[in-house]
């Protein structure tokens, strides 16, 4: 009888078995969507609901280190990563409430160049205010888990050597101070990456970060997240849900 390639007659032990794909979703901002060209922004009703939704589904959201440290433990099929981007003094005041009503933890990506600042990146507004250094304490303090999304949020397809360099691991040094905490995550400003930036943020330390859609890159450090906007009722949340298990490539190792 012919014997399986992963038989323990083999001497090889059997291949680990791969669960779905994470499911990360990518949030911004949080207030009023009235003026927003870019589509970053949900209202705290809005968020309210989906939140609701993820509990309805048995689901709930955590930080991304939350998810993966259960899913290398071969746990965490109910987890969601939440991820808010950018930094906005929003996320403290209307995010973060609505995250302890539910009994959700989430990560905050932000840019320690540009503390106090604004989305000046947006060449169409409208202009939302960042975080300061107290802010992202405040945050912290509260559980969220606080990650770099580079310095000041450049395209990191298209940075030099130096600036490369500066957004990966002068960002990551920066937060650890700020923070007085480790930081693990990393996120890609605008989703863009390539293997220059991945072994570059890989090479910096952290032990994971976050991308769009990263395709053959995908991996630990560049983890495909799930957009999620005002118009994403729940119908609509859970067509994304379910075409996210069906499309993305399985993530080496979860």
């Amino acid at each position: 009888m012919a014997v399986s390639v992963d038989s323990p007659d083999t001497g090889r032990p059997p291949a680990p078995r791969r669960g779905p794909v994470p499911w990360v979703a990518m949030y911004h901002s949080v207030g009023d969507c009235s003026d927003d060209p870019y589509r970053i922004t949900v209202t705290p009703e809005r968020l309210d609901r989906q939140l609701a939704w993820l509990r309805r589904r048995g689901l709930r959201g955590v930080s991304v280190t939350e998810l993966l440290a259960a899913r290398a433990r071969g746990e965490g099929r109910d987890l969601v990563g939440l991820t808010f981007d950018d930094g906005y003094t929003d996320f403290v005041t209307e995010a973060l409430p609505r995250l302890r009503r539910w009994n959700c933890g989430a990560t905050l990506f932000v840019l320690p160049g540009r503390l106090g600042g604004e989305n000046a990146w947006d060449p169409l507004g409208p202009r939302k205010p960042l975080l300061t250094a107290d802010g992202i304490r405040s945050a912290a303090a509260e559980g969220v888990e606080i990650g770099s999304h580079g310095l000041t949020h450049v395209d990191l397809t298209k940075a030099d050597d130096l600036t490369l360099k500066a957004e990966v691991a002068e960002s990551r040094a920066r937060l650890e101070e700020l923070t007085g905490a480790p930081v693990e995550g990393f996120c890609y400003p605008y989703g863009t990456i390539d293997a220059r930036a991945v072994a570059a943020v890989r090479d910096a330390g952290y032990g994971y970060a976050c991308a769009i859609d990263p395709g053959p890159l995908t991996g630990p450090h560049a983890l495909p997240r799930v957009y999620v906007g005002q118009e994403d009722t729940a119908w609509r949340l859970q067509l994304k849900y379910w075409l996210h298990r069906l499309r993305r490539r399985p993530v080496e190792g979860l």
